[in-house]
Order: C-alpha cells, then sequence, then structure tokens
C-alpha cells in the first residue's frame, strides 16, 4: 500500500532591511540552514550601501531567497506591512520576522516551528523571560527603555507577554488574516506592539519562547529618538482606546 506523505509547511523568514549590506550573506546562509525547505525574504529599502543589490545576486544563486525592493515610504513599519501582506497573500503556512543584523539566532527557527506547530497562533521570542538575556553592550538607558517599554506596553494592550517589542516573532497563517494591516499607523518599531494589540483583541494564543539577543557585529542601530517617543505615543493611544472603546 502506498502511503501519502503530508506535504510541508510552507515557511519564510521575512527580513526589513536598511544597510546591512556586512550582514545580509551571512544572514540568508545563516537562515536558509535552519530548517529544510525554508525561505527567506529580503524587504529592502534602497539602502544606499547595496544591501539590495547583494540581494540580488543571492538570489540569482539560491531559489529560496527573495527580494523585495522599495523605493518610497520607508521605514521598518511600512517594509514590515508590505512583506507580511505578500507572504499571507502567498499562502505561506508560518512567517517569521527578525532583525537583519543577527541579533536574532537563525538557529531558533526550528524550536519557534515546532511551538507553532503545537497551537500557538503567534510565538515571540522573548528576552525577558526566563533562558532570556540581551548579551548587548547597552548603556542603562536603552536597557530601560526596553524592559519599561514592554512593561508599559503590556499594560496598555492587556496582555501577559514580557516582550511586547520583541521583532522575533512567528505567525501562523491564522493570526496574519487576523491582521488588518490598513490600521497600522506606525512607521516605527512601534508597529510591533500595534500588530501585538490586534492579535490580543482577535485571542490569538501567543506564546513567548526564550531568546538571548546579541549586539550587531556590523553596521548602525537605527533606533532613535523619534522612533522611541514615536512607541511611547502609539502604546499611550492604543491603551485609550482599549479602555475607552475608540
Amino acid at each position: 500500500m502506498n502511503t501519502v506523505q503530508p506535504e510541508s509547511p510552507r515557511v519564510i523568514v521575512v527580513v526589513p532591511t536598511y544597510n546591512e549590506a556586512d550582514n545580509v550573506r551571512a544572514l540568508a546562509d545563516r537562515v536558509l540552514a535552519s530548517t529544510p525547505g525554508i525561505e527567506l525574504m529580503i524587504v529592502d529599502d534602497n539602502s544606499p550601501d547595496g544591501t539590495g543589490e547583494i540581494a540580488d545576486q543571492i538570489a540569482a544563486e539560491q531559489p529560496r531567497f527573495r527580494v523585495m525592493h522599495r523605493m518610497h515610504d520607508r521605514g521598518y513599519a511600512p517594509s514590515s506591512r508590505e512583506g507580511l501582506t505578500w507572504c499571507r497573500d502567498a499562502g505561506y503556512d508560518f512567517v517569521l520576522t527578525m532583525d537583519g543584523d543577527l541579533s536574532h539566532d537563525p538557529a531558533r527557527i526550528p524550536t519557534f516551528l515546532e511551538r507553532a506547530g503545537s497551537g500557538a497562533d503567534v510565538v515571540v521570542g522573548s528576552r525577558y523571560v526566563p533562558g532570556g538575556a540581551v548579551e548587548a553592550h547597552w548603556g542603562l538607558i536603552r536597557r530601560a527603555i526596553s524592559q519599561m517599554g514592554s512593561r508599559y506596553a503590556r499594560a496598555m494592550i492587556g496582555t501577559q507577554i514580557h516582550d511586547c517589542t520583541s521583532g522575533y516573532r512567528c505567525y501562523s497563517a491564522a493570526a496574519l488574516r487576523s491582521l488588518d494591516f490598513d490600521k497600522l499607523q506606525s512607521e516605527g518599531y512601534s508597529f510591533l506592539i500595534e500588530v501585538l494589540s490586534q492579535l490580543v483583541a482577535a485571542r490569538m494564543t501567543i506564546a513567548e519562547e526564550p531568546i538571548v539577543y546579541t549586539d550587531r557585529q556590523h553596521g548602525a542601530s537605527k533606533i532613535s529618538r523619534r522612533i522611541v517617543l514615536e512607541a511611547l505615543v502609539e502604546t499611550t493611544e492604543l491603551g485609550l482606546r482599549r479602555v475607552f472603546g475608540r
């Protein structure tokens, strides 16, 4: 008797990039080696350092590697929205997101997928649960902003998730379909809090997986005072809308 083997889930990793020329090849190698059949899509914001051109070279050599070039409306949030929307419409079973600077370890991808395959609609890589850590040369101010920011977001959007600002996530197809991308207003990293707020409201099952966050080896951080201020304002608005229903 012939036994029909179940098809493997379609999995893709989406990585918004801006000036990550020194990291993109190592990122591609590590992500594509992490899981059989996994795909990777770079969403590049017309990086002046040639990240997009290097990504095109990799795509010509590697069929599991994709590149989306964006010329307008730059920013982490617009890039993430466009990449996630494309993956949702393309019918992937699981879509992961991570930073392009290798501060997120691609070796953790199989564990994320295992948790997602066991019933979690969303898996968040958390620095602030047992087993998680930040091994980066952050000053006291940045550490405080990260930790207190997550605590504030947790209270505002009404969730038990400890790391609301982590960009290392795995979304199921159902979780992506629950998101209304047209209602997301952020330009920067507060996009992550907005998305989490919608997932909580949709009663998605959200799990946390401990991760160790490390310093980027090449390039410069994209975090700025403007991004931090936007996150504070957007998070406060989310809390007010949740409380007052508007």
